[in-house]
C-alpha cells in the first residue's frame, strides 16, 4: 500500500510497452507472416523496430495528427529496415502483410502483473492517475478497450496525443495534462519506456521520471530520468519512498 502524503500527487502511464507488453503483437506478426522460429532475438528486433518506428517519424516530420499515407509510409519502412537490419530482407508485399498482421494482434493484449495494483493503490491514496500515449485516437482507444483501462481510469485523465494536437516529447503536452488536471510539474511524475518520447518529453516539462526500462535499452541523450525500474515491484517501490521520504 503506498502510504499517504501531505500533498497529492499526480502520477501518470505510458501505454505502449508501459501499460502492456507491446513485444507480442510483433513477435506474432513475425512468426505468422514471415515463419520466423521461435528462438529469434526477438527483444532486440522490437528494440530495432521502436527505434525505426521514433526515427522515421522523425523524418517524415509526423505531428500529433499526421497525414495518412505518411503514416503508412512509416509503417512499412519500418518493417523493412528492421528487417533488414537482421538479415530478413522483405519481398513486395511482405511490409503490409506484416503491418496488418500486428494492427490485429494489438487488440489481443494484456496489463503487465502489477500495473493495475499499483495504479487502483495510488488512487485509493488520493492522488491524480492517467495515462498520457502518442497515436491515433480511435486506435489508442482500442487498445485502452481491450485493456479494460476505461473501468480503472477516469476518462478526462486520459491524454491521446492524436485528438490533443500535442505529441510526446512535446513540452506542451505534459504542461496541457498539467493544466487540464490542476497538478504542478513537480509534483507530477511520469512512468515510460520510450527515452526519446517519455524521459526526454517529461525531463524537458520538468516532471518526475520513472524510466521503465525492462527491456535493458541505452540511454539516447545526457537526459536524466530520476529512477529506473524493470518491473512494476521496482516502481511500486519507487513510489512508496518517494512519497514518503517528501
Amino acid at each position: 500500500m503506498i502510504s499517504k502524503d501531505q500533498t497529492q500527487k499526480a502520477i501518470f502511464f505510458d501505454v505502449d510497452d508501459t501499460l502492456y507488453d507491446h513485444l507480442e503483437p510483433l513477435r506474432g506478426a513475425l512468426q505468422e507472416v514471415l515463419g520466423l522460429a521461435v528462438d529469434v532475438p526477438y527483444a532486440e528486433v522490437y528494440h530495432r523496430f521502436r527505434y525505426y518506428s521514433d526515427w522515421l517519424s522523425d523524418q517524415e516530420g509526423l505531428s500529433a495528427v499526421p497525414e495518412a499515407e505518411a503514416v503508412e509510409r512509416m509503417r512499412r519502412r519500418r518493417f523493412e529496415l528492421t528487417m533488414k537490419e537482421f538479415g530478413v530482407p522483405l519481398i513486395e508485399g511482405q511490409a503490409e502483410a506484416l503491418q496488418a498482421q500486428y494492427l490485429s494482434r494489438q487488440f489481443q493484449i494484456q496489463p503487465f502483473d502489477g500495473a493495475y495494483d499499483l495504479m487502483r493503490s495510488l488512487m485509493a491514496d488520493g492522488h491524480v492517475v492517467g495515462l498520457i500515449t502518442n497515436g491515433e485516437g480511435e486506435h489508442q482507444r482500442r487498445k485502452l478497450k481491450a485493456l479494460k483501462v476505461f473501468d480503472l481510469v477516469p476518462e478526462e485523465r486520459i491524454f491521446i496525443s492524436g485528438t490533443l494536437g500535442y505529441a510526446k516529447p512535446d513540452r506542451q503536452l505534459f504542461e496541457h495534462v498539467n493544466k487540464q488536471t490542476g497538478t504542478a510539474a513537480r509534483s507530477s511524475y511520469y512512468v515510460g519506456d520510450s527515452w526519446r518520447n517519455d524521459v526526454v518529453g517529461a525531463v524537458n516539462a520538468g516532471w518526475n521520471v520513472i524510466w521503465f526500462n525492462h527491456r535493458n535499452a541505452l540511454p539516447e541523450s545526457n537526459h536524466q530520468p530520476h529512477h529506473v525500474a524493470r518491473d512494476y515491484n521496482e516502481i511500486t517501490r519507487i513510489l512508496t519512498s518517494e512519497f514518503v521520504l517528501q
